[in-house]
């Protein structure tokens, strides 16, 4: 094992300096930071404190060369497909940092898919996979390495799951509006993905079994601000408003409210509309956004035990780990207008 970090003018800090400023071995130093057995309390706490001051950093593709598990988790995740993911990447960073697990991000875009970005984290022998996109409903390296998926189901008992339950989460926002008089209730959807789809049944089931069935209305949408904005406008030329929308997330719900309100269509007083992740866009917005909040940094601690529990070959019940979602009401929702 060794490890380095360069310094301006100082060169690199291996084992070697360690152990010759903490006056030990270098094979002790190389036990401490492997955390393996042979040191007694106060060598470890004196060569940690050591390691801290000179900046020594392990070197996990080393360790992975040697044949050690490299500690090294990848992670999948799309670009430009709104705030939740970066939220959910900030809770892995945490998560990871607490387990002495390393983070190699490999980003998903138009012309880069999911064997590009398998391949290319492949380069630096990692021992698991978290995947935040793309949602998928057979992951490419299912079986090959522990894989967990966040935000949506997966079938193959190899790959785990921690998500939020769709189904749920859309009939709370149907019900917040029912109870403030809206029928006509449609749904900007996110696209061909797995997890609009799954949104997307979700709120057609809450409509048919509240006897809405012939109300059920799906503009076509997508992730993003701008899909947000081209759904809206869809409405607009239909000429015929509903009272209510459900979006797909906050983003397509925070773009769709701005571009109505320049054309004169006051949200809540003309429609009401719910957003989905509660992210910080749904709170900053000029009219705060009534929104289905999940919780990234819990799913993202799930989501690190998990792979840590299947790394270590431990025991786990269940492959899926399913949350319950909460409503959480602002000022975008309000009792519909009168004829």
């Amino acid at each position: 094992m060794s490890g380095s970090r360069e310094w301006p003018g100082s060169g690199r800090v291996t084992l070697n300096d360690v152990a010759k400023q903490a006056e030990v071995s270098r094979a002790l130093v190389s036990i401490v930071m492997r955390e393996a057995p042979g040191a007694s309390a106060a060598t470890r706490e004196r060569v940690k404190a050591v390691a801290r001051q000179l900046g020594y950093r392990p070197d996990v593709a080393a360790r992975s060369l040697a044949g050690q598990k490299s500690r090294l988790i990848g992670v999948m995740f799309g670009v430009g497909v709104g705030q939740f993911q970066f939220d959910l990447l900030e809770g892995l960073y945490a998560s990871a940092e607490q387990q002495r697990l390393v983070l190699i991000l490999s980003a998903l875009t138009t012309g880069r898919g999911e064997r590009q970005a398998a391949e290319s984290l492949q380069d630096f022998r990692f021992d698991a996979l978290i995947m935040l996109g793309p949602p998928t409903p057979k992951p490419l390296l299912a079986g090959k390495v522990p894989i967990v998926v966040l935000g949506w189901q997966v079938d193959d008992p190899a790959v785990d799951v921690v998500r939020t339950s769709d189904e749920h989460g859309m009939a709370l926002a149907v019900d917040h509006l029912l109870d403030l008089g809206h029928r006509r209730i449609a749904h900007i959807d996110g696209g061909d993905s797995v997890i609009a789809t799954s949104r997307r049944d979700g709120y057609a089931k809450a409509m048919r079994a509240r006897g809405l069935a012939a109300e059920i209305r799906v503009i076509p949408g997508g992730q993003s601000q701008l899909d947000g904005q081209r759904a809206a406008r869809i409405l607009m030329a239909d000429g015929d408003l509903p009272t209510a929308i459900v979006a797909y997330n906050d983003d397509t719900a925070v773009a769709a409210m701005g571009l109505l309100a320049q054309q004169g269509i006051d949200v809540p007083g003309h429609l009401s509309i719910v957003g989905w992740d509660d992210s910080e866009a749904a709170a900053l917005s000029p009219v705060g956004l009534t929104s289905v909040a999940q919780q990234p940094a819990e799913m993202s601690r799930l989501a690190v035990e998990r792979i840590v529990a299947r790394i270590q070959q431990r025991r786990v019940e269940g492959h899926q780990i399913v949350l319950e979602p909460e409503l959480i009401v602002r000022s975008s929702t309000t009792k519909v207008r009168s004829a």
